[in-house]
């Protein structure tokens, strides 16, 4: 397969059945960086609460959800969203997953790009900055291909898998440095 039969949906586009088919589908596999959204999909009545909020957040414009569906099964098989919006000093996080069969084909990579171009183009950001565990590498690669610098490591700063403490290594990527490699 190659990255044509993959697209993104909005939230507004997918069912809540698709929603939680990916959540189970990669409970393990996504635990420890989606702690939160594991943790509250845990009962089906917790796992539609948050969906609901994630709609309500997307048509209020706090937080915005790309879903990465495989266009030959139909399957969503990845998140790219958009959360911690803060206009004030115009940035805003990313968060991304992808299945763990659909893992290293840099199917993430692409659409972690297009968001980036959301941030800046239709929200405007001045930066995007991305959370991530210091043992994921997988993810550090996803943010290097896409322009993002290290800027450092906050000890303790995340409440992880079975609420246990861990660092995260932050990486950002400025207005000005995304415009710069367009240009390029």
């Amino acid at each position: 397969m190659s990255h044509l039969d993959y697209k993104l949906e909005r939230i507004n586009s997918i069912s809540f059945e698709a929603f939680l088919d990916l959540i189970y589908a990669n409970k393990t596999y996504i635990e420890k960086g989606f702690a939160g959204t594991v943790k509250r999909c845990e009962t089906q009545q917790g796992a539609k609460m948050l969906f609901d909020e994630w709609v309500s957040e997307e048509s209020e414009e706090r937080c915005f959800s790309f879903f990465i569906k495989n266009t030959q099964t139909d399957n969503l098989v990845g998140l790219v969203n958009i959360k911690n919006i803060d206009n004030s000093v115009k940035k805003c996080e990313i968060g991304y997953f992808i299945s763990k069969q659909t893992a290293g084909k840099g199917i993430v990579s692409k659409f972690t790009s297009e968001v980036v171009t959301y941030c800046f183009e239709v929200l405007q950001m001045n930066k995007v900055f991305l959370r991530i565990a210091p043992d994921n590498i997988g993810s550090q690669k996803v943010a290097i291909k896409n322009g993002f610098q290290k800027e450092g490591v906050l000890r303790e700063e995340y409440k992880g898998f079975q609420d246990k403490f861990e660092d995260v290594m932050y990486f950002g990527l400025l207005k000005n440095d995304y415009l710069k490699s367009k240009n390029v």
